[in-house]
């Protein structure tokens, strides 16, 4: 399996002419714009959301009602990023809905929205609701691009699963731990930086 620790240096894994719309798992990381830490705070291993936060936890637990493929497995709201698993099963029937778009009733709708498209609905949903409440019409909230990566099997499963929930109690390691990053920036610098202890 894709080692999921690394996923922040990978960029996207999207894997050439893979068709992200067929039904299975999708692990998914999704990172917010210049990657500030505006969900909250990771307080003795566990997070505490901010109202950011709750409200992207509200939008990626709401997904299966705009997409009827959808259900959402273990996910996790970081300060300045979302782990989650979206599965999709197969498309027997026609959606009542799509997505977050305006249905348009001069054509059937389609069934089969893919993980990019579900991906791109939830970062437009959640950052206009998140820019309405903090009055900041228009900025970015999240990076254009996530990564993901197809769950090959129910091993490769049950480890990402575990990765997202133990990754609270790893934020003081974690690569996109702003503290992390700049210390590991400035000792790739050659400035001297205070050692990083594990607990």
């Amino acid at each position: 399996m894709t080692n999921v620790t690394n996923y922040s240096k990978l960029g996207s894994k999207r894997l050439p002419h893979y068709d992200y719309s067929l039904p299975g798992a999708y692990f998914v990381t999704v990172c917010t714009a210049m990657r500030l830490c505006i969900f909250g705070e990771i307080t003795e291993g566990e997070m505490r959301l901010n109202r950011n936060g709750l409200i992207a936890a509200e939008q990626w637990a709401g997904l299966p009602s705009h997409y009827p493929r959808v259900s959402i497995d273990e996910f996790v709201i970081m300060p300045n990023h979302i782990h989650g698993i979206i599965c999709l099963s197969d498309a027997s029937q026609t959606s009542v809905g799509a997505g977050f778009q305006p249905a348009n009733t001069s054509h059937p709708t389609n069934p089969k929205h893919g993980i990019p498209e579900i991906i791109r609905g939830f970062k437009t949903y959640s950052s206009l609701t998140i820019n309405r409440f903090r009055g900041t019409t228009g900025e970015p909230v999240w990076q254009r691009n996530y990564y993901e990566h197809v769950v090959r099997n129910e091993n490769d499963l049950d480890a990402i699963r575990r990765y997202i929930v133990e990754n609270p109690l790893k934020w003081e390691l974690d690569p996109e731990n702003p503290v992390v990053r700049d210390t590991v920036a400035a000792s790739h610098s050659g400035l001297k930086t205070r050692a990083y202890r594990r607990r």
